[in-house]
Protein backbone atom coordinates (compact mmCIF):
# COMPACT_ATOMS: atom_id res chain seq x y z
CA UNK A 1 0.00 0.00 0.00
CA UNK A 2 1.32 3.46 -0.88
CA UNK A 3 1.57 6.02 1.91
CA UNK A 4 -0.62 8.41 -0.12
CA UNK A 5 -3.44 5.88 -0.69
CA UNK A 6 -6.67 6.37 1.29
CA UNK A 7 -6.52 4.40 4.52
CA UNK A 8 -8.63 1.22 4.33
CA UNK A 9 -10.23 1.97 7.73
CA UNK A 10 -12.13 4.90 6.17
CA UNK A 11 -11.38 7.45 8.90
CA UNK A 12 -12.05 10.96 7.59
CA UNK A 13 -10.03 14.12 7.92
CA UNK A 14 -11.11 16.77 10.40
CA UNK A 15 -13.01 16.32 13.62
CA UNK A 16 -16.69 16.05 14.39
CA UNK A 17 -19.41 15.03 11.98
CA UNK A 18 -18.49 14.29 8.34
CA UNK A 19 -18.95 17.23 6.01
CA UNK A 20 -18.79 17.80 2.28
CA UNK A 21 -15.12 18.75 2.76
CA UNK A 22 -14.22 15.54 4.62
CA UNK A 23 -12.00 13.08 2.77
CA UNK A 24 -10.46 9.79 3.79
CA UNK A 25 -7.15 10.14 5.57
CA UNK A 26 -4.11 8.75 3.82
CA UNK A 27 -2.59 5.48 4.94
CA UNK A 28 0.50 7.34 6.24
CA UNK A 29 -1.57 9.85 8.25
CA UNK A 30 -3.91 7.22 9.67
CA UNK A 31 -3.24 3.54 10.37
CA UNK A 32 0.05 3.32 8.49
CA UNK A 33 1.94 5.11 11.24
CA UNK A 34 0.90 2.38 13.72
CA UNK A 35 1.43 -0.58 11.38
CA UNK A 36 4.79 0.61 10.12
CA UNK A 37 6.18 1.62 13.54
CA UNK A 38 4.19 -0.42 16.06
CA UNK A 39 7.22 -0.84 18.32
CA UNK A 40 7.55 2.92 18.76
CA UNK A 41 4.12 4.41 17.94
CA UNK A 42 1.24 2.63 19.69
CA UNK A 43 -2.37 3.38 18.83
CA UNK A 44 -3.56 6.10 21.26
CA UNK A 45 -6.97 4.55 21.99
CA UNK A 46 -8.98 1.38 21.43
CA UNK A 47 -10.84 2.74 18.41
CA UNK A 48 -7.58 3.63 16.66
CA UNK A 49 -6.22 0.18 17.48
CA UNK A 50 -9.37 -1.49 16.11
CA UNK A 51 -9.16 0.58 12.92
CA UNK A 52 -5.48 -0.25 12.50
CA UNK A 53 -6.21 -3.95 13.02
CA UNK A 54 -8.85 -3.78 10.27
CA UNK A 55 -6.21 -2.19 8.03
CA UNK A 56 -3.77 -4.95 9.01
CA UNK A 57 -6.31 -7.55 7.83
CA UNK A 58 -6.68 -5.69 4.53
CA UNK A 59 -2.87 -5.58 4.13
CA UNK A 60 -2.40 -9.12 5.52
CA UNK A 61 -0.02 -7.90 8.24
CA UNK A 62 0.02 -10.88 10.64
CA UNK A 63 2.99 -9.35 12.50
CA UNK A 64 0.92 -6.33 13.56
CA UNK A 65 -2.16 -8.39 14.40
CA UNK A 66 -0.10 -10.71 16.62
CA UNK A 67 1.71 -7.80 18.31
CA UNK A 68 -1.57 -6.06 19.16
CA UNK A 69 -3.43 -9.18 20.35
CA UNK A 70 -3.41 -9.67 24.12
CA UNK A 71 -1.13 -12.55 25.15
CA UNK A 72 -3.98 -14.25 27.05
CA UNK A 73 -6.03 -14.80 23.88
CA UNK A 74 -3.48 -14.52 21.05
CA UNK A 75 -3.53 -17.43 18.58
CA UNK A 76 -0.28 -19.18 17.67
CA UNK A 77 -0.66 -18.27 13.99
CA UNK A 78 -2.99 -16.42 11.67
CA UNK A 79 -4.26 -17.48 8.28
CA UNK A 80 -5.81 -15.06 5.81
CA UNK A 81 -8.66 -16.08 3.53
CA UNK A 82 -7.18 -16.24 0.04
CA UNK A 83 -9.11 -13.98 -2.28
CA UNK A 84 -10.89 -11.98 0.43
CA UNK A 85 -11.64 -8.45 -0.75
CA UNK A 86 -12.27 -6.07 2.13
CA UNK A 87 -15.02 -3.58 1.31
CA UNK A 88 -15.26 -1.24 4.29
CA UNK A 89 -15.45 -0.58 7.98
CA UNK A 90 -18.10 1.19 10.03
CA UNK A 91 -17.37 1.99 13.66
CA UNK A 92 -20.70 2.10 15.46
CA UNK A 93 -19.55 2.95 18.98
CA UNK A 94 -16.48 3.32 21.17
CA UNK A 95 -16.64 3.30 24.95
CA UNK A 96 -13.61 3.52 27.25
CA UNK A 97 -13.50 3.20 31.01
CA UNK A 98 -9.99 3.58 32.35
CA UNK A 99 -7.79 0.80 30.99
CA UNK A 100 -10.66 -1.12 29.38
CA UNK A 101 -12.65 -0.30 26.26
CA UNK A 102 -15.21 -1.70 23.85
CA UNK A 103 -15.61 -0.93 20.17
CA UNK A 104 -18.62 -2.02 18.13
CA UNK A 105 -18.00 -2.24 14.41
CA UNK A 106 -19.19 -3.75 11.14
CA UNK A 107 -16.56 -4.91 8.66
CA UNK A 108 -17.62 -6.02 5.20
CA UNK A 109 -15.74 -8.20 2.76
CA UNK A 110 -16.34 -10.43 -0.24
CA UNK A 111 -15.09 -13.99 -0.37
CA UNK A 112 -15.67 -16.32 -3.30
CA UNK A 113 -18.32 -14.00 -4.72
CA UNK A 114 -20.24 -14.01 -1.42
CA UNK A 115 -20.70 -10.89 0.70
CA UNK A 116 -19.76 -11.30 4.36
CA UNK A 117 -20.64 -8.93 7.18
CA UNK A 118 -18.70 -9.16 10.45
CA UNK A 119 -20.53 -7.31 13.25
CA UNK A 120 -18.64 -7.47 16.53
CA UNK A 121 -18.32 -5.81 19.92
CA UNK A 122 -14.61 -6.08 20.68
CA UNK A 123 -12.95 -5.78 24.07
CA UNK A 124 -9.62 -4.06 24.58
CA UNK A 125 -7.28 -3.56 27.51
CA UNK A 126 -4.46 -1.07 28.04
CA UNK A 127 -1.27 -2.35 29.64
CA UNK A 128 1.93 -0.35 30.05
CA UNK A 129 0.51 2.43 27.87
CA UNK A 130 -0.43 0.13 24.96
CA UNK A 131 -3.88 -1.04 23.87
CA UNK A 132 -4.44 -4.72 23.05
CA UNK A 133 -7.34 -6.56 21.46
CA UNK A 134 -8.63 -9.19 23.89
CA UNK A 135 -11.71 -10.76 22.29
CA UNK A 136 -15.14 -9.98 20.92
CA UNK A 137 -18.74 -11.02 20.67
CA UNK A 138 -20.41 -11.44 17.29
CA UNK A 139 -23.61 -9.45 17.04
Amino acid sequence: MKTTDPCPCGRLTGTGAPSAKSVARTYADCCGRYLDAFDSIPAPDAESLMRSRYTAFVCERADYLQATWHASTRPQALDFDAGAKWLGLEVRSHRAEGDRAQVEFVARYRLGGRAVRLHERSRFVRENGRWFYVDGDSL
